[in-house]
């Protein structure tokens, strides 16, 4: 949910106006909108480039996950292992969006952590994956651009750990 949502659903619930200092958090969000999209924009754009290079760097340090027996040693595993990377870094562009981790943690990673235990997929290799995400994402951004997105990617590495 967005900050304006949020704002405004607190006041009504409080019935009463938003306070100055919700208003200027309002004007905060509204400023960076730009920076938000151009973000989103770029780290949609480039998916594939990013997933792929994630892939290559996780696959790096993890070689056992792509030999026989490993997690994504078929086909079918690997294309999963992939699809999740894109997931993730979907979420990643929510977040910065809406300017908050409320997509991020609407998503249930606390579920998605369990599932992949239950699966037997390591989850240190997980972290490791949003790691690599992170890296090749914001290898693609400007400096600024890179502090207002990295957090989200950190969000993701605190939940699964």
């Amino acid at each position: 949910m967005s900050i304006v949502s949020q704002v405004i659903l607190r006041a009504d619930e409080e019935l009463r106006y938003p306070s100055s200092g919700e208003l200027e958090g309002i004007r905060n969000f509204l400023t960076t909108g730009e920076k938000r999209v151009r973000i989103a924009e770029t780290l949609a754009k480039n998916e594939k480039k990013i997933v792929e290079q994630a892939g290559k760097e996780l696959f790096k340090m993890h070689p056992e996950y792509r030999s026989s027996g490993g997690n994504a040693s078929g086909q079918k595993q690997y294309n999963q292992c992939i699809r999740d990377f894109g997931w993730y870094l979907r979420l990643v562009t929510y977040g910065v969006m809406a300017g908050d981790k409320g997509p991020i943690e609407a998503s249930g990673l606390i579920g998605a952590r369990e599932m992949y235990n239950s699966l037997q997929v390591p989850v240190p290799g997980m972290i490791d994956a949003i790691r690599c995400l992170k890296g090749a994402s914001v290898d693609l951004l400007s400096k600024e651009d890179a502090q207002e997105a990295a957090p989200y990617f950190d969000y993701i590495i605190q939940a699964m750990a």
